[in-house]
């Protein structure tokens, strides 16, 4: 191994039970002191590689070395005890429990039989201070933002010596600021000798931050290359083998009658609290309305509410006709689907198959019944359609859904919905967590409904992709419309952060 090769993963095998190479000889090197990008389509291989070095997955051969040391066989604690460390996408943090509770849980600081809290915050506010993350030891958890909660993460695993730091799409949730105050941090970090692994789907944030970047390609190791010796364009192409537009080619659309009208909406939990406050506006046929917003201001409580899941005041007319107090079931029927937020939650059934996830939509429909009872041949013939037209990679319709990938998963949902044929498709997160690839497949269905003048409520934390696919914006904040933009065009990145900070309002 060289000198400045801090680990290096040597010829990775695993191989499924059902014969699927899940990493198929993969070397990974990672230098001291260099930010990597690992980057590749979902089900490429990069979960599976970083649970393998984490002793989470084991191996079918390879042998694994960190710092000089042989690690091949360790377990979670053994890998986290010499020095790795890692920030997931869904952070780790017990929401009622304090900054420094976080931090130091599971190693904490003892005067006698009692947690030293003086030396806990004390441990917090050294690293805050030190890496520039201004985070209060003392706030609780479930009242700080995405982007603090994110520091909270790194503090943590900061505060167990770490030599090597995996982050997950970090980026995920964060508005641009946000981002590049995060990236500031993690050249601060660099500078103070630590290495990062990057594992991100955005390549102009790699451009931006890293030095190297390793692709990896349906299991198996496509290269390393220097991140200032490959564009865009060539990193799109080694992710997915070909070409990959960057860009939504949209037409210009003269937008119909208005399909759904939402008046005075608000929502409130069940300590009486606000989450969505007497929100309004308009969607036409033909038209994508993007919702701008950190997570957590209302935007996935207002679209939970138009599609019946939440209980709520004002009205919502679909249709001219008044549908506050129809059932889900109801709302269906009359021409709206819904990809959810989170897939496993509420978008999928993941114990059951293939095929039972793509019907569940259309139990009822002679499309695959014959005299009121399910006809095995329709259903077949349904779920092999759908998983051609939507690319949806999976050995067969028998298998459960927790057998594929993310992008995979997120395909099941987006065909399920698509396959309705709405009038009204409301969109929450379609392309959170997947490559490239299927992010540019699910781009073009998006828009081709649109063409069709089918209305779309589309709910991202991407603003590329708001910005790219939206004909009109709205941004949320604490459960209010602070920003309305009629033509998409003429905002910006910044200026819709700006407004998702609170900093600008109409």
């Amino acid at each position: 191994m060289m000198d400045d090769t801090l680990l290096e993963m040597k010829n990775i095998s695993k191989i499924y039970d059902n014969g699927v190479f899940a990493n198929d000889n993969i070397s990974f090197i990672v230098k001291k002191g260099e930010i990597h990008a690992l980057m590749g389509e979902n089900g490429a291989g990069k979960s599976t590689l970083m649970k393998i070095l984490f002793g989470i997955e084991d191996m079918n051969e390879g042998k694994i070395i960190f710092d000089g040391k042989d690690i091949t066989n360790y377990t979670p604690q053994e890998t986290i005890g010499i020095g790795v460390g890692m920030v997931h996408q869904h952070f780790m943090l017990v929401d009622s429990l304090k900054v420094y509770e976080n931090v130091v849980l599971g190693m904490e600081p003892k005067k006698g039989i009692f947690t030293d809290r003086k030396k806990a915050k004390n441990l917090v506010n050294e690293i805050s201070k030190k890496y520039n993350l201004n985070v209060d030891a003392d706030e609780v958890i479930k009242n700080l933002s995405v982007g603090l909660k994110q520091k909270v993460e790194l503090i943590k695993v900061l505060a167990r010596d770490v030599k090597l730091l995996i982050l997950d799409e970090p980026t995920a949730v964060l508005t641009p600021q946000e981002t590049q105050e995060l990236f500031d941090q993690l050249l601060l970090l660099k500078e103070n000798g630590h290495t990062i692994i990057f594992i991100s789907h955005k390549i102009k944030e790699v451009k931006q931050i890293c030095d190297r970047v390793t692709v990896l390609r349906r299991g198996k190791l496509v290269g390393t290359i220097d991140i200032d010796k490959a564009s865009e364009e060539d990193i799109s192409r080694f992710m997915v083998g070909r070409d990959v537009i960057l860009k939504v080619d949209k037409s210009i659309q003269n937008f119909k009658e208005i399909i759904l009208s939402v008046k005075d909406l608000s929502v409130s939990n069940k300590s009486g609290i606000k989450l969505v406050d007497k929100v309004s506006f308009d969607v036409k046929r033909g038209q994508i309305l993007g919702i701008a917003g950190v997570e957590g201001n209302g935007q996935n409580e207002l679209v939970e509410a138009i599609f019946g899941l939440r209980d709520c005041s004002g009205t919502i007319e679909f249709n001219m006709k008044d549908i506050s107090d129809k059932k889900i079931k109801d709302r269906r029927e009359k021409g709206i689907a819904f990809i959810p937020e989170d897939r496993m939650a509420t978008g999928l059934a993941t114990k059951a198959t293939v095929w039972e996830n793509l019907v569940s939509n259309i139990i009822d429909s002679d499309i695959i019944k014959t005299n009121k009872l399910l006809n095995n041949n329709k259903i077949k013939e349904y779920s092999e359609t759908l998983i051609e037209n939507f690319n949806i990679l999976c050995s067969s319709i028998d298998h459960e859904v927790n057998m594929l990938s993310g992008g995979n998963m997120q395909k099941i949902v987006v065909a399920r919905e698509f396959s309705s044929n709405p009038d009204l498709l409301i969109a929450n997160q379609p392309t959170r967590g997947i490559d490239v690839g299927a992010n540019e497949f699910i781009w073009k269905k998006l828009v081709e409904l649109r063409d069709q003048d089918k209305a779309i409520i589309l709910v991202s934390a991407d603003l590329n992709e708001i910005l790219e696919l939206s004909d009109s914006i709205i941004v949320m904040h604490n459960g209010e419309v602070v920003g309305s933009f009629v033509d998409s065009k003429k905002v910006d990145e910044n200026e819709l952060g700006m407004y998702m900070l609170g900093l600008k309002r109409d």
